[in-house]
C-alpha cells in the first residue's frame, strides 16, 4: 500500500496519534504537523484518484467526513483554534478545496497551480 494511503487510513479512522483524534480527544489539540501530514496525504490521494479514476468507499467517506468534521468541530467557540486566525481559515479552505478536487476529479485552480504549504 502506498504511504499516503496508510496515512489517510490512520487519519480517517482517527488512529492513535492522528490529527483527527487530537481534535476531538480530551486535549482538543490542533496539531500543525498532524494537519500538514493529513493535508499532504489528501492532496496525494487527489492526484492518485485522477490517475486511477476510481473511488474506494473508505477514502470517499474519509474525505467527506474530514471536510465537514474539521470545520464543524473547530468552529465551536470553546475550541482552542490555532493562531493566527488566518492560518485556521486557510486550513479549513484547503480541506474544502481538497474534498472538492477529490469528488470532482479536478481542482478549481488554473494550472499551473502550486499548493503552498500551510
Amino acid at each position: 500500500m502506498e504511504d499516503f494511503l496508510a496515512v489517510l487510513r490512520e487519519e480517517f479512522e482517527a488512529a492513535e496519534g492522528s490529527f483527527m483524534l487530537g481534535l476531538r480527544g480530551e486535549g482538543l489539540v490542533w496539531d500543525r504537523a498532524g494537519f500538514t501530514r493529513l493535508e499532504r496525504a489528501m492532496r496525494r490521494a487527489c492526484e492518485w484518484s485522477q490517475e486511477h479514476d476510481r473511488f474506494d468507499r473508505w477514502m470517499a467517506e474519509g474525505f467527506y467526513e474530514a471536510s465537514h468534521f474539521v470545520r464543524d468541530w473547530t468552529s465551536h467557540p470553546n475550541f482552542p483554534r490555532p493562531e493566527p486566525a488566518q492560518y485556521h481559515l486557510d486550513c479549513l479552505e484547503r480541506i474544502d478545496d481538497l474534498a472538492d478536487w477529490y469528488f470532482r476529479g479536478f481542482h478549481a485552480y488554473q494550472e499551473p497551480h502550486v499548493w503552498r504549504d500551510l
